[in-house]
């Protein structure tokens, strides 16, 4: 028997978004196919998306944001890129073309109010049984969390960056 899960990887530790790729690969592994949209992280480059680029007949990505948010000098179009990627989530989700759908820091999009919980979760709890669907993001709302299936809590035990070391490519992109 086949029960699509609804997977959330959360926490303030590092790892959530190359989990969801890990898990990306595996699917597109077994031939099966993925849309893997990102809301947050705009125009930064990571060593994981290029690699997945190398999976392109498995994995469709999509990159919806301009960035850091809250960070933002143009809340506005956030929010309208933010309902826009919904909208292509809901379109994959309802589609049947994909195994599994990854929702990429889309917790971000809940926790700052861009969208409201109460439409999202209706839909996700509405999709076809078999869907798979992963969403990423510090801050989960407890409602998501609750709606789930199987929740990760990355928790950060020691980082490199207390002790004065910047990101690394290969390592932290």
């Amino acid at each position: 028997m086949t029960k699509g899960l609804l997977i959330i990887h959360t926490g303030d530790g590092k790892g959530k978004t190359t989990a969801a790729l890990g898990m990306a690969l595996r699917t597109a592994g077994h031939g099966l196919r993925v849309c893997f949209i990102q809301f947050i992280k705009g125009s930064w480059r990571y060593g994981e998306l290029e690699a997945v680029k190398r999976f392109d007949d498995c994995i469709d990505l999509h990159v919806m944001g301009r960035g850091f948010t809250w960070k933002s000098e143009s809340l506005e179009e956030d929010i309208r890129l933010a309902r826009e990627g919904w909208a292509l989530a809901c379109q994959a989700i309802d589609s049947g073309q994909y195994h599994l759908v990854v929702l990429d820091e889309f917790t971000y999009l809940l926790h700052y109010r861009m969208l409201e919980i109460a439409p999202c979760l209706e839909f996700l709890a509405s999709r076809r049984a078999e869907q798979h669907v992963l969403i990423t993001g510090r801050y989960a709302p407890q409602a998501l969390i609750e709606a789930a299936d199987l929740v990760t809590e990355m928790r950060v035990v020691k980082h490199p960056l207390k002790s004065g070391i910047k990101a690394q490519k290969g390592i932290e992109f």
